[in-house]
């Protein structure tokens, strides 16, 4: 049997060494376009910095190694520029020679991977205009930013690379200036709990431009300027455009293989395209989302790395199914760290899920225990079973934990009744007792079986004005005159003075209470409804109220 792959990093490279693990008689032949045949992409901006410093770090596997380790007979600096499916056969160009040839194959995998979107309307044939997705992408900034010394540069887009790139080149001396789209930075999680990532942003010294539409850029002397819609351009040492990827298949579609979203391949459950014996994976494919079902477009190593193993186990005739993505994701934004997995707000609104979230600002580890500091954690679940169906948390340290532990319990179809029960480590310096992810769980239980009613940093907005509901505040005085408090919220009686105080409160009226973060409020709560009020707790605390007030 012989194997081609075309394309190497996360989908093609797994693939042929996988393939060779389990078939030690095949022929594999990979053909990457590229100088490197495997990379790790995802740390190319961290090269760029300075943080990782030695290019062999990055480099995973050579041509060389990987026909000394795994037998594989690797081309770089080779495009494949056409599918003979009729033969099976690929038409391959080296890049370095200019010469052609066949290629025949029993089986062939793509993994072009994704190119980095570039609208039509920008103008990005300047010398000074920068994307990054490859190692050649990485020396060409590198080797720029070397022999220029640049003290300005413009990150175009928001995403996982503009705010890597913009972090790295703070940390190297640059003022930088991220130009985004979009309302807010990273859209993989929801507004709110991108306030924290904006501020994090505007305190390590960036200039965040949102809602903010680059329209090209210019040569201007030794600069570059950004073409800005309804603004004046923004004139810098350098641009780094990272908006985005596209799925690269000119030489599917070529092919007259199925395309779908984006352009992108279609597959089965078993990574297999609309033409037999063809294979695709990684960046370029379309896969289903784990939690909805419907097509979805997934741009990361870890689905990349497990399809490129189905692909391998099904070509070897095990039976191997990729029951689609969560799209759990983190990143490092200066001191704080950002994730998601699983629905955010607007993708569970669009599947039509009738969802409900929590919020809550747990410590990242025992509080009586020395470096604590709190984290947001937001939990989506499914009204009618509780079932947990995203998590989004953005906090200094303890993030990445949880979110992993949280996509665990998404992917084994875990409902609020379970995750309060996971049996997590406990000591003082890495979690509390009850961890945030068993909190979590004790408070989506207690609002589904109606213990607690609670409302949301939006429907302060919509509480009536008219004095017909009240609105309590149980911090203490000195919490109020230090932070401030809500508007409307006037009437303050601590939680711990409640029971003594309680004819302060208005009989017959719904009573909307605030705490710092949520669990006096919830206490609040508790003795009120007792005592026969109509009581709701805001979501969060004041804590996520100051974080969220500019959306109000």
């Amino acid at each position: 049997m012989k194997v081609v792959i075309v394309g190497g990093v996360a989908g093609g490279a797994t693939t042929a060494a996988r393939l060779r693990r389990i078939n030690e008689d095949a022929e594999i032949v990979v053909f990457e376009r590229s100088g490197f045949v495997s990379y790790a992409n995802c740390g190319l901006p961290y090269y760029i910095g300075g943080v990782i410093t030695d290019e062999e770090e990055l480099t995973l596997q050579s041509p060389e190694s990987f026909k000394e380790r795994f037998n594989v007979d690797v081309f770089v600096a080779h495009e494949v520029t056409k599918i003979n499916a009729d033969r099976k056969t690929v038409t391959v160009k080296s890049l370095v020679t200019g010469r052609e040839f066949e290629e025949s194959y029993d089986k062939l995998v793509l993994s072009p991977g994704a190119r980095p979107a570039q609208p039509k309307m920008l103008a990005t044939d300047c010398d000074k205009v920068f994307t990054l997705r490859t190692v050649e992408d990485t020396k060409k900034i590198e080797k720029y930013v070397k022999a220029n010394d640049p003290k300005t540069a413009v990150v175009a887009g928001g995403g996982f690379i503009g705010i890597e790139m913009a972090e790295n080149l703070v940390d190297m001396g640059v003022k930088v200036t991220i130009v985004q789209m979009m309302p807010q930075m990273l859209p993989v999680i929801d507004e709110d709990m991108a306030c924290q990532v904006h501020t994090a942003l505007r305190e390590g010294g960036i200039d965040l431009r949102l809602n903010t539409t680059a329209l090209g850029f210019e040569e201007d002397g030794n600069q570059v300027k950004t073409l800005i819609q309804d603004a004046d351009p923004i004139t810098a040492d350098m641009v780094i455009m990272a908006i985005g990827v596209t799925p690269d298949t000119v030489l599917a579609r070529d092919a007259g293989l199925e395309l779908g979203l984006g352009g992108s391949i279609v597959v089965n459950e078993r990574m297999e395209t609309s033409a037999p014996d063809i294979y695709a994976v990684g960046d370029a494919v379309q896969i289903k989302n784990f939690v909805t079902g419907a097509n979805a477009l997934i741009p990361l190593a870890g689905p990349a790395n497990k399809q490129a193993r189905i692909v391998a186990d099904n070509i070897c005739g095990i039976d191997s199914v990729y029951r689609g993505s969560l799209g759990s994701s983190v990143v490092k934004v200066f001191n704080i760290t950002a994730a998601v997995t699983g629905l955010n707000e607007k993708a569970a609104k669009a599947a039509g899920i009738d969802y409900e979230r929590v919020v809550l600002s747990p410590n990242s580890h025992a509080s009586y225990y020395p470096g604590g500091e709190p984290m947001t954690m937001k939990v989506l679940f499914e009204k009618s079973t509780l079932k947990i169906i995203g998590a989004q948390i953005v906090g200094p340290s303890g993030v990445d934990k949880r979110i992993d532990v949280l996509a665990t319990a998404i992917m084994a179809g875990m409902t609020a009744a379970d995750i309060k029960e996971l049996d997590l480590a406990y000591a003082p310096p890495y979690s509390s007792a009850k961890d945030p992810v068993n909190m979590a769980g004790f408070m989506i239980e207690n609002i589904g079986a109606g213990r607690v009613k609670q409302f949301h940093w939006n429907d302060l907005k919509n509480l009536p004005k008219d004095g017909s509901v009240t609105l309590l505040d149980t911090r203490t005085p000195e919490e109020r005159e230090e932070d401030g408090y809500a508007e409307g919220f006037e009437l303050n009686i601590p939680v711990d003075e409640l029971r003594e105080r309680i004819a302060e409160v208005p009989v017959g009226k719904p009573v909307y209470v605030m705490c710092y973060s949520g669990v006096r409020s919830y206490i609040a709560c508790s003795i009120l409804a007792q005592k026969g009020f109509d009581c709701y707790n805001f979501s969060g605390g004041f804590r996520f109220y100051d974080i969220v007030k500019e959306l109000i």
